[in-house]
């Protein structure tokens, strides 16, 4: 494990033992992937898609290149930054370019990583490139859950920055 990574504070998983979860440990493989994680979900989830595309950004940095940290991290950014793009610039052309790179990203990435549902993921980004409308409402689901932001979610993003 990368000691820059670790955080004994990260709590569990709200439900059942995701793949990054050492369930014998009772840690994240990697606990600030996880915080990231679940901070870039629901700021995602409650349309906050450039702060989510950062907190999965400052995190991917984390990672070397090959890694399944590093593909996930960086499939995430190019998911939020997709759904940037038709909603705050309402370009569809865009959307999908970066939908397909993430798409590249997260194939082989366990459908459960660290909590997010990449299968589900990786489906509306596929059904996405046909009819872009299939995200309007549309949030991820963490720990079979589909949370939004809460004021930590940008105390968070804010100490990232400094």
């Amino acid at each position: 494990m990368d000691d820059h990574t670790s955080n004994p504070d990260t709590p569990p998983p709200s439900s059942g033992e995701p793949t990054g979860w050492l369930a014998a440990e009772g840690r994240w493989a990697h606990a600030t992937l996880r915080e990231a994680t679940v901070h870039g979900v629901r700021l995602f989830n409650a349309g906050d898609y450039h702060e989510s595309h950062d907190c999965f950004e400052l995190e991917w940095y984390n990672y070397g290149r090959g890694t399944t940290e590093s593909a996930f991290l960086h499939g995430m950014v190019q998911v939020a930054a997709g759904a940037y793009k038709r909603h705050d610039f309402d370009t569809d052309d865009g959307m999908r370019s970066l939908f397909r790179t993430a798409l590249q990203y997260l194939r082989g990435v366990p459908a459960d990583y660290y909590g997010v549902d990449v299968l589900e993921v990786r489906t509306v980004l596929t059904n996405a490139l046909d009819d872009p409308e299939r995200i309007d409402d549309w949030r991820i689901r963490l720990d079979g859950d589909r949370p939004t932001a809460r004021p930590v979610e940008y105390a968070y993003l804010e100490d990232l920055e400094d």
